[in-house]
Protein backbone atom coordinates (compact mmCIF):
# COMPACT_ATOMS: atom_id res chain seq x y z
CA UNK A 1 0.00 0.00 0.00
CA UNK A 2 1.57 3.64 -0.77
CA UNK A 3 1.13 6.40 1.32
CA UNK A 4 -1.05 8.69 -0.51
CA UNK A 5 -3.76 5.41 -0.27
CA UNK A 6 -3.60 5.81 3.94
CA UNK A 7 -4.74 8.82 3.39
CA UNK A 8 -8.51 10.52 3.64
CA UNK A 9 -9.92 12.01 0.57
CA UNK A 10 -9.29 15.50 1.67
CA UNK A 11 -5.20 14.77 2.65
CA UNK A 12 -2.24 16.43 0.39
CA UNK A 13 -1.51 15.59 -2.74
CA UNK A 14 1.71 13.57 -2.16
CA UNK A 15 2.55 12.48 -5.62
CA UNK A 16 3.88 16.36 -6.51
CA UNK A 17 6.39 15.91 -3.09
CA UNK A 18 10.05 15.42 -4.10
CA UNK A 19 11.51 12.25 -3.07
CA UNK A 20 12.46 10.82 -0.55
CA UNK A 21 9.24 11.50 1.70
CA UNK A 22 9.68 13.30 4.82
CA UNK A 23 8.38 10.21 6.52
CA UNK A 24 11.04 7.46 5.29
CA UNK A 25 8.51 4.53 5.76
CA UNK A 26 5.81 6.15 7.85
CA UNK A 27 2.72 7.50 6.88
CA UNK A 28 1.98 9.51 10.51
CA UNK A 29 3.66 11.47 12.27
CA UNK A 30 6.61 9.51 14.69
CA UNK A 31 7.91 11.68 17.80
CA UNK A 32 11.45 11.68 15.81
CA UNK A 33 9.74 14.51 13.10
CA UNK A 34 10.33 16.98 16.40
CA UNK A 35 13.80 15.70 17.50
CA UNK A 36 15.47 18.23 15.26
CA UNK A 37 17.65 15.47 13.36
CA UNK A 38 17.13 13.94 10.20
CA UNK A 39 13.22 13.58 10.33
CA UNK A 40 12.74 16.73 11.15
CA UNK A 41 14.92 17.99 8.35
CA UNK A 42 12.84 16.05 5.89
CA UNK A 43 10.08 17.10 7.24
CA UNK A 44 10.70 21.15 6.92
CA UNK A 45 12.17 19.99 3.38
CA UNK A 46 10.00 17.99 1.60
CA UNK A 47 5.95 19.53 3.64
CA UNK A 48 6.89 23.06 5.04
CA UNK A 49 8.67 24.64 2.53
CA UNK A 50 6.77 23.54 -0.28
CA UNK A 51 3.27 24.54 1.46
CA UNK A 52 4.75 28.11 2.83
CA UNK A 53 7.39 28.59 -0.16
CA UNK A 54 10.72 29.51 0.05
CA UNK A 55 11.39 32.90 0.55
CA UNK A 56 14.62 34.00 -1.86
CA UNK A 57 18.02 34.10 -0.04
CA UNK A 58 16.68 32.95 3.40
CA UNK A 59 18.54 30.49 5.07
CA UNK A 60 17.66 27.44 7.52
CA UNK A 61 18.91 29.67 10.77
CA UNK A 62 17.24 29.98 14.81
CA UNK A 63 16.06 33.02 13.55
CA UNK A 64 14.70 34.71 10.14
CA UNK A 65 16.26 38.17 9.25
CA UNK A 66 13.92 40.72 7.68
CA UNK A 67 15.07 43.46 6.27
CA UNK A 68 12.97 46.88 6.93
CA UNK A 69 12.42 49.15 3.75
CA UNK A 70 11.71 52.72 3.45
CA UNK A 71 12.50 55.33 6.26
CA UNK A 72 12.75 53.00 8.89
CA UNK A 73 15.52 50.73 7.44
CA UNK A 74 17.31 48.54 9.59
CA UNK A 75 17.08 44.26 10.15
CA UNK A 76 15.30 42.37 12.51
CA UNK A 77 15.70 38.80 14.03
CA UNK A 78 12.57 36.95 14.43
CA UNK A 79 12.05 33.92 15.73
CA UNK A 80 9.32 31.23 17.42
CA UNK A 81 9.55 27.99 19.47
CA UNK A 82 7.13 26.17 21.01
CA UNK A 83 7.92 24.20 24.47
CA UNK A 84 6.35 20.91 25.48
CA UNK A 85 9.09 19.64 27.84
CA UNK A 86 8.55 17.07 30.37
CA UNK A 87 8.19 17.04 33.24
CA UNK A 88 7.14 20.65 33.35
CA UNK A 89 9.94 21.56 36.49
CA UNK A 90 13.61 19.93 36.67
CA UNK A 91 16.74 20.88 38.06
CA UNK A 92 17.93 23.87 37.19
CA UNK A 93 14.81 25.33 35.47
CA UNK A 94 11.33 25.00 34.43
CA UNK A 95 8.98 25.49 30.43
CA UNK A 96 8.66 28.83 31.71
CA UNK A 97 12.34 29.80 31.81
CA UNK A 98 13.46 27.28 29.34
CA UNK A 99 10.52 28.81 26.62
CA UNK A 100 12.50 32.78 27.85
CA UNK A 101 15.73 31.45 27.11
CA UNK A 102 15.29 29.54 24.43
CA UNK A 103 13.53 31.78 22.27
CA UNK A 104 16.20 34.97 23.34
CA UNK A 105 18.77 32.55 21.97
CA UNK A 106 17.34 31.58 18.76
CA UNK A 107 17.41 35.33 17.81
CA UNK A 108 20.60 36.27 19.64
CA UNK A 109 22.27 33.60 17.24
CA UNK A 110 21.79 35.90 14.37
CA UNK A 111 23.70 38.73 16.51
CA UNK A 112 20.54 40.74 17.22
CA UNK A 113 19.62 42.82 20.31
CA UNK A 114 16.48 41.16 21.74
CA UNK A 115 13.60 43.68 22.34
CA UNK A 116 10.75 41.77 22.82
CA UNK A 117 9.00 38.49 23.45
CA UNK A 118 5.55 37.10 23.22
CA UNK A 119 3.94 34.15 25.05
CA UNK A 120 1.02 31.90 23.84
CA UNK A 121 -0.39 28.68 26.60
CA UNK A 122 -2.11 25.73 25.81
CA UNK A 123 -3.80 24.65 29.06
CA UNK A 124 -4.80 21.33 29.97
CA UNK A 125 -8.11 21.32 32.06
CA UNK A 126 -7.34 20.12 35.23
CA UNK A 127 -4.11 22.10 35.45
CA UNK A 128 -3.44 23.64 39.47
CA UNK A 129 -4.02 27.50 38.82
CA UNK A 130 -0.38 27.53 41.52
CA UNK A 131 1.65 25.73 38.51
CA UNK A 132 0.97 27.82 36.17
CA UNK A 133 1.44 30.88 38.55
CA UNK A 134 4.56 29.48 39.52
CA UNK A 135 5.62 28.98 35.53
CA UNK A 136 4.44 32.66 34.87
CA UNK A 137 5.95 33.72 37.42
CA UNK A 138 9.52 32.08 36.46
CA UNK A 139 8.84 33.53 32.71
CA UNK A 140 8.43 36.96 34.20
CA UNK A 141 11.39 36.31 36.56
CA UNK A 142 13.44 35.30 32.69
CA UNK A 143 12.31 37.91 31.20
CA UNK A 144 13.09 40.55 33.88
CA UNK A 145 16.81 39.25 34.04
CA UNK A 146 17.61 39.52 30.71
CA UNK A 147 16.28 42.44 30.22
CA UNK A 148 13.48 41.51 27.64
CA UNK A 149 9.84 41.92 28.44
CA UNK A 150 7.04 39.73 27.53
CA UNK A 151 4.76 42.50 25.63
CA UNK A 152 1.96 40.01 24.27
CA UNK A 153 0.15 36.64 24.83
CA UNK A 154 -2.44 34.45 24.58
CA UNK A 155 -3.72 31.45 26.20
CA UNK A 156 -6.16 28.39 25.76
CA UNK A 157 -7.40 25.58 27.41
CA UNK A 158 -8.03 22.40 26.13
CA UNK A 159 -10.05 19.43 27.49
CA UNK A 160 -8.25 17.37 30.16
CA UNK A 161 -5.71 14.67 28.70
CA UNK A 162 -5.25 16.37 25.67
CA UNK A 163 -2.09 18.88 26.47
CA UNK A 164 0.25 17.21 29.07
CA UNK A 165 -0.43 20.07 31.53
CA UNK A 166 0.67 23.01 29.37
CA UNK A 167 2.48 23.78 26.39
CA UNK A 168 4.03 27.11 25.96
CA UNK A 169 4.67 28.90 22.81
CA UNK A 170 7.38 32.11 22.47
CA UNK A 171 8.17 34.30 20.20
CA UNK A 172 11.00 36.90 20.00
CA UNK A 173 12.02 39.74 17.84
CA UNK A 174 15.19 41.47 17.93
CA UNK A 175 17.36 44.33 16.21
CA UNK A 176 20.20 43.28 14.05
CA UNK A 177 23.47 46.26 14.46
CA UNK A 178 25.15 47.24 11.50
CA UNK A 179 27.88 45.35 9.80
CA UNK A 180 27.35 41.96 11.85
CA UNK A 181 26.30 39.01 9.53
CA UNK A 182 26.11 35.59 11.01
CA UNK A 183 24.52 33.13 9.21
CA UNK A 184 25.22 29.43 8.54
CA UNK A 185 26.55 29.60 5.42
CA UNK A 186 29.18 31.94 6.16
CA UNK A 187 31.41 29.30 7.57
CA UNK A 188 34.62 29.18 5.59
CA UNK A 189 37.53 26.90 5.56
CA UNK A 190 40.43 27.70 7.96
CA UNK A 191 37.58 29.06 10.45
CA UNK A 192 38.09 27.60 14.01
CA UNK A 193 34.93 26.32 16.05
CA UNK A 194 34.48 27.42 19.37
CA UNK A 195 31.52 25.52 22.27
CA UNK A 196 31.13 28.27 25.08
CA UNK A 197 31.19 25.45 28.05
CA UNK A 198 29.88 21.97 28.85
CA UNK A 199 27.83 20.24 27.31
CA UNK A 200 24.52 17.86 27.43
CA UNK A 201 23.41 18.96 30.89
CA UNK A 202 20.15 20.25 30.21
CA UNK A 203 18.85 16.96 28.34
CA UNK A 204 20.48 14.76 31.10
CA UNK A 205 18.89 16.94 34.11
CA UNK A 206 15.31 16.22 32.57
CA UNK A 207 15.65 12.81 31.32
CA UNK A 208 16.79 12.00 35.25
CA UNK A 209 14.21 14.05 36.73
CA UNK A 210 11.89 12.42 34.30
CA UNK A 211 12.79 8.63 35.00
CA UNK A 212 13.91 9.40 38.68
CA UNK A 213 17.36 8.58 38.18
CA UNK A 214 20.54 9.46 40.46
CA UNK A 215 23.90 9.95 39.32
CA UNK A 216 25.58 10.36 42.99
CA UNK A 217 25.43 14.39 42.03
CA UNK A 218 22.07 16.46 40.65
CA UNK A 219 23.08 17.03 37.18
CA UNK A 220 21.23 20.98 36.73
CA UNK A 221 20.29 22.68 33.10
CA UNK A 222 22.32 25.09 32.02
CA UNK A 223 19.54 26.70 30.70
CA UNK A 224 20.16 30.25 30.03
CA UNK A 225 19.59 33.43 28.23
CA UNK A 226 23.03 34.29 25.81
CA UNK A 227 22.40 37.74 24.18
CA UNK A 228 24.89 39.15 26.78
CA UNK A 229 27.54 36.79 26.13
CA UNK A 230 26.51 37.61 22.22
CA UNK A 231 27.38 40.81 22.75
CA UNK A 232 30.45 40.91 24.02
CA UNK A 233 31.83 38.57 21.40
CA UNK A 234 30.57 41.27 18.68
CA UNK A 235 32.53 43.40 20.67
CA UNK A 236 35.58 41.99 20.54
CA UNK A 237 35.36 40.57 17.17
CA UNK A 238 31.81 42.31 15.15
CA UNK A 239 33.04 39.35 12.15
CA UNK A 240 31.70 36.32 13.89
CA UNK A 241 30.35 34.07 11.00
CA UNK A 242 28.28 31.36 12.64
CA UNK A 243 26.78 31.32 15.90
CA UNK A 244 23.80 28.40 16.66
CA UNK A 245 22.29 27.10 19.76
CA UNK A 246 22.87 23.39 20.07
CA UNK A 247 19.71 22.40 21.24
CA UNK A 248 17.38 19.78 19.89
CA UNK A 249 19.93 17.23 18.32
CA UNK A 250 22.48 18.29 20.27
CA UNK A 251 26.11 19.96 19.10
CA UNK A 252 26.26 17.33 16.35
CA UNK A 253 23.43 18.11 14.68
CA UNK A 254 24.39 21.98 14.76
CA UNK A 255 27.88 21.23 13.42
CA UNK A 256 25.84 19.06 10.26
CA UNK A 257 23.82 21.30 9.56
CA UNK A 258 26.09 24.24 9.76
CA UNK A 259 28.45 21.92 7.06
CA UNK A 260 25.64 21.20 5.27
CA UNK A 261 24.73 25.16 4.61
CA UNK A 262 28.02 26.24 4.07
CA UNK A 263 29.15 22.84 2.22
CA UNK A 264 32.49 23.19 4.07
CA UNK A 265 34.01 20.02 5.99
CA UNK A 266 33.90 20.32 9.47
CA UNK A 267 36.42 18.27 11.93
CA UNK A 268 36.31 18.37 15.82
CA UNK A 269 38.37 16.41 18.33
CA UNK A 270 36.91 14.40 20.63
CA UNK A 271 39.68 14.94 23.79
CA UNK A 272 38.19 18.41 23.16
CA UNK A 273 34.79 18.23 23.90
CA UNK A 274 33.99 19.77 27.07
CA UNK A 275 31.61 16.80 28.74
CA UNK A 276 31.42 17.00 32.32
CA UNK A 277 32.16 13.70 34.09
CA UNK A 278 28.91 13.70 35.68
CA UNK A 279 27.07 14.03 31.72
CA UNK A 280 29.71 11.76 30.58
CA UNK A 281 28.73 8.33 33.29
CA UNK A 282 25.05 9.69 32.88
CA UNK A 283 25.43 9.07 28.94
CA UNK A 284 27.22 5.69 30.04
CA UNK A 285 24.95 4.02 31.97
CA UNK A 286 21.57 5.36 29.31
CA UNK A 287 23.48 4.61 25.98
CA UNK A 288 23.64 7.72 24.93
CA UNK A 289 26.08 10.37 23.19
CA UNK A 290 26.38 13.45 24.47
CA UNK A 291 26.88 14.86 21.05
CA UNK A 292 23.36 14.23 20.55
CA UNK A 293 21.77 15.72 23.73
CA UNK A 294 19.77 18.99 23.98
CA UNK A 295 21.85 21.82 25.66
CA UNK A 296 19.73 25.24 26.32
CA UNK A 297 22.43 27.67 27.94
CA UNK A 298 25.29 27.04 25.08
CA UNK A 299 26.68 28.62 21.77
CA UNK A 300 28.70 27.03 19.51
CA UNK A 301 30.88 29.84 17.02
CA UNK A 302 32.61 29.69 14.13
CA UNK A 303 34.97 32.09 13.78
CA UNK A 304 38.09 33.25 11.63
CA UNK A 305 41.50 32.04 12.84
CA UNK A 306 43.11 35.66 13.21
CA UNK A 307 39.99 36.61 15.52
CA UNK A 308 40.15 33.08 17.82
CA UNK A 309 42.19 35.01 20.86
CA UNK A 310 39.86 38.25 20.77
CA UNK A 311 36.56 35.99 20.81
CA UNK A 312 38.45 33.93 23.10
CA UNK A 313 39.23 36.49 25.69
CA UNK A 314 35.94 37.65 25.64
CA UNK A 315 34.08 34.81 26.05
CA UNK A 316 36.22 33.65 28.91
CA UNK A 317 35.91 36.94 30.56
CA UNK A 318 32.05 36.07 30.38
CA UNK A 319 29.94 34.19 33.15
CA UNK A 320 28.30 32.39 30.34
CA UNK A 321 31.41 31.40 28.26
CA UNK A 322 33.68 31.18 31.05
CA UNK A 323 34.44 27.26 29.93
CA UNK A 324 34.72 28.16 26.25
CA UNK A 325 36.95 26.00 24.65
CA UNK A 326 37.96 25.46 20.85
CA UNK A 327 36.98 21.98 20.15
CA UNK A 328 37.23 21.78 16.03
CA UNK A 329 37.56 23.95 12.66
CA UNK A 330 36.76 23.70 9.45
CA UNK A 331 38.38 22.20 6.33
CA UNK A 332 38.29 22.25 2.51
CA UNK A 333 38.00 18.47 1.98
CA UNK A 334 35.00 16.47 2.67
CA UNK A 335 32.14 19.17 2.09
CA UNK A 336 28.99 18.54 3.71
CA UNK A 337 30.64 16.28 5.91
CA UNK A 338 31.55 16.45 10.07
CA UNK A 339 34.20 14.20 10.90
CA UNK A 340 35.64 13.40 14.14
CA UNK A 341 39.14 12.76 15.56
CA UNK A 342 39.11 10.09 17.95
CA UNK A 343 41.13 10.08 21.63
CA UNK A 344 42.92 6.81 19.41
CA UNK A 345 43.71 9.30 16.45
CA UNK A 346 41.24 7.50 14.20
CA UNK A 347 38.31 9.58 12.31
CA UNK A 348 35.06 8.73 12.57
CA UNK A 349 32.19 10.40 9.87
CA UNK A 350 29.50 12.12 12.44
CA UNK A 351 25.96 12.25 10.80
CA UNK A 352 22.57 13.78 11.98
CA UNK A 353 21.19 11.38 14.39
CA UNK A 354 17.83 10.01 12.92
CA UNK A 355 15.23 11.42 15.60
CA UNK A 356 15.84 12.55 19.07
CA UNK A 357 17.60 10.28 21.88
CA UNK A 358 15.73 12.24 24.40
CA UNK A 359 12.63 12.80 22.68
CA UNK A 360 10.22 15.81 24.65
CA UNK A 361 13.53 17.47 26.53
CA UNK A 362 12.34 21.04 25.53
Amino acid sequence: MNVTDAQPDSAPDFENWSCPLPLRSHDRVVIGHGGGGKLSAELIEHLFLPAFGRVEGAEMHDAATLTLTGSAGGRLAFSTDSYVVRPLFFPGGCIGDLAVNGTINDVAMSGAVPIALSAGFIVEEGLELATLGTVAERMGDAARAAGVPIVTGDTKVVDAGLADGLYVNTAGVGVIPEGVDIRPSRATPGDVVIVSGPIGLHGVAVMSQREGLEFGTEIRSDSAALHGLVAAMLAACADVHVLRDPTRGGLAASLCEIAASACVGVEYDEASLPVPAEVAAACSFLGLDPMHIANEGKLVAFVAAADVDDVMAAMLSHEHGREARVVGRVVDGHPGVVVARTRLGATRVVDLPLGEQLPRIC
